[in-house]
């Protein structure tokens, strides 16, 4: 024991010190949403004063919106990849600071470093406390975290009492780990805001698709929490997610889940990252019930097909009437990103008794040239001009608004159009029906 402090006091450095190990050229890769280490990404700006330029920062779902991301003048030190945007990315790409790295959760560390195989690899993450044995928990999220590791990754750690310790493929020796910095700064919180009668209805007709003993998949979001809500009647429910949230802990003390069934990796909660509030952290501290897996591994499609009756729950930001999502981007405009939107839908399809649903609203508004508010169907004719598809028409199964269900499965175009108008907003079905007959989209 007295061996692994000496080696943790060793490796235990200030920010400005353990930024000095990172050098001209290198891949940064910063852990993934609550779990990003903000001391570090805070100073990150600063390693151009150690003459470091040329420096890839890849992250997923960054929470804070840093000097290295925000400000242009140090694209040429750091230049920012975003394997999911968030409003941050968002912002730095106007401005020619980031760029947008398409990718399937289950493969993107290895299509990335198949596409950096020359480059040094560093590793920016957060950890909570060491153990007596020396080993440390990547905590919250371990997405690509222990495969960037096993890859042969330098790490820089972030240390703070405050992050869970967690269990799963995602502990650390001490001795792996290349520099340590302590904080204690609080971890990133996000609170369920309330729903709207529309989430209701959409989350009740959801969870009329997911049968008892079924494994879930759930996202955060308005539409996620009502479904959680309605799903508390289910019995022997499993939970298999890349995502695990508050409202799954609800599920779990209610009763309604108790991984029973699942068949496989029965008794335990599978998630590759968590994100929260501080009763979801709290639950997740030392909880040996919930495994933290990499996301190669969580969302790979013949690893979730072992999960009996699998039903994956996505959203898309608009369809069109054949049925292909755009989830991830507004015309041209990046958004998001794929995530693992097409691993767990494909995964559920090969699942007994599986199920994908994509669940959206029929309907969104915005002001027009003359700033008035005007309502636009989701459900179209065309995707916008420059969408990205993220989930081809070829693999959408099910697909909910708040006026029902679209079964596309092994549906021609002809019964798609069809299915697709009549859970459309009332309002905007003639249109859809004339565009389709206008256009042969039959």
């Amino acid at each position: 024991m007295e061996n692994v402090k000496l080696i943790y006091k060793n490796k235990l450095k200030t920010v400005e010190d353990a930024l000095k190990l990172i050098q001209s050229n290198d891949v940064l890769f910063s852990a993934q949403a609550a779990a990003e280490p903000m001391v570090l990404l805070e100073n990150l700006h600063k390693i151009k004063d150690n003459g470091v330029s040329g420096v890839q920062l890849q992250t997923c779902l960054p929470i804070g919106n840093y000097e290295v991301i925000k400000n242009p003048s140090y694209k040429d030190v750091v230049f920012n990849h975003g394997w999911y945007f968030t409003k941050a990315l968002r912002n730095a790409h106007e401005k020619g600071n980031s760029t947008f790295t398409p990718q399937h959760a289950h493969i993107a560390v290895w299509k990335k470093l198949s596409a950096i195989k020359d480059k040094r690899l560093v590793l920016l993450c957060s950890c909570s406390p060491m153990d007596k044995h020396g080993y440390l928990s990547l905590s919250i999220s371990n997405i690509y975290e222990k495969e960037l590791i096993d890859a042969g990754a330098h790490i820089i750690c972030e240390v703070s009492h405050n992050y869970p310790r967690t269990f799963g493929d995602n502990i650390i020796h001490v001795s792996q780990v290349d520099a340590i910095v302590e904080s204690n700064r609080d971890v990133p919180e996000i609170k369920i805001n309330p729903y709207t009668d529309i989430d209701k209805k959409i989350g009740e007709t959801i969870a009329e698709l997911v049968e008892n003993g079924a494994t879930i998949q759930l996202g955060v979001g308005n539409i996620p929490n009502a479904v959680a809500n309605e799903l508390k009647v289910k019995k022997h429910l499993g939970i298999h997610t890349e995502m695990f949230t508050e409202t799954m802990i609800d599920l779990i003390e209610c009763g309604a889940v108790d991984n029973s069934q699942k068949g496989f990796y029965n008794g335990y909660s599978v998630c590759s990252f968590a994100f929260g509030s501080k009763k979801l952290y709290d639950y997740l501290d030392d909880n040996p019930t919930v495994l933290f897996k990499p996301g190669s591994w969580v969302n790979d499609p013949f690893q979730i097909k072992n999960n009996k009756k699998f039903t994956s729950i996505n959203a898309s930001l608009e369809i069109d009437l054949t049925g292909q999502c755009a989830s991830e981007s507004i015309g041209n405009v990046q958004y998001s990103g794929t995530g693992g939107q097409v691993d767990t839908v494909l995964g559920s399809q090969k699942s007994e008794g599986g199920k994908s649903i994509i669940a959206m609203y029929s309907t969104y508004t915005r002001k027009d040239e003359l700033g008035n508010e005007k309502t636009y169907s989701k459900i179209v004719p065309f995707l916008k001009q420059g969408s990205i598809v993220s989930l081809s028409r070829n693999d959408v199964d099910y697909v909910v608004t708040e006026h029902g269900v679209a079964w596309l499965r092994g549906l021609s175009i002809k019964d798609r159009v069809n299915a697709l108008i009549n859970i459309a907003h009332p309002n905007f079905r003639d249109w859809l029906r004339f565009e389709a007959k206008k256009n042969c989209i039959w």
